[in-house]
């Protein structure tokens, strides 16, 4: 009962901040558009990519609306469960920023947004004084672990889509992101 109940307060919020929707659907326009200016070769390519950039907008307000609750981003999530699941509840800021394939700067930014809400403090490394360490705190785990259980039960903002159509998302990206060198195909799980 609970869990439905937060479902459908998700649902009410992720509603509440979408904009207004259009009375026609800007990328099958825009399908058309391509096709009668550039030829159809040139729309399956075209339309996944404004389709997947649409749906990156959709998704990062509903977890950011989600996470909310903790005064988290999307970023600062991620950064907070790299720490959380991190064998000894800390990295070095260079090693956060490899993993979460962001700019330093980013990771400063992200790592300066939860050392303000008390979630991760910065430490010195105790072998190499010159790299600093972002390390979870207690109040860090408590938020991870309860936004965590809410993106869970929200499952992280995809509805309506089905658990298959899920694999199937997550295959596809899967091998463009392999193709693309993100990962070696043998750590692929």
């Amino acid at each position: 009962m609970m869990a439905t109940a937060r479902r459908l307060h998700a649902h009410r919020l992720w509603q509440a901040c979408a904009p207004m929707s259009l009375p026609f659907d800007p990328i099958a326009e825009a399908r058309r558009q391509w096709r009668s200016h550039w030829g159809p070769a040139a729309v399956p390519s075209m339309a996944a990519v404004t389709s997947i950039m649409r749906a990156e907008q959709i998704l990062i307000a509903r977890l950011n609306e989600l996470l909310r609750p903790w005064d988290l981003t999307f970023p600062r999530y991620e950064g907070l469960m790299l720490l959380y699941y991190s064998r000894n509840g800390s990295l070095p800021l260079g090693k956060m920023g490899e993993r979460l394939q962001v700019h330093p700067t980013s990771v400063t930014n992200i790592v300066d947004g939860l050392e303000r809400l008390g979630f991760v403090r910065r430490t010195r490394h105790e072998r190499d004084r010159r790299t600093t360490l972002a390390c979870i705190t207690s109040e860090g785990r408590v938020a991870a672990e309860a936004a965590t259980v809410a993106l869970n039960e929200a499952r992280f903002g995809t509805a309506p889509l089905g658990k298959e159509e899920l694999q199937q998302i997550a295959d596809v990206l899967s091998a463009l992101r392999e193709g693309a060198d993100d990962f070696h195909s043998s750590q692929a799980s």
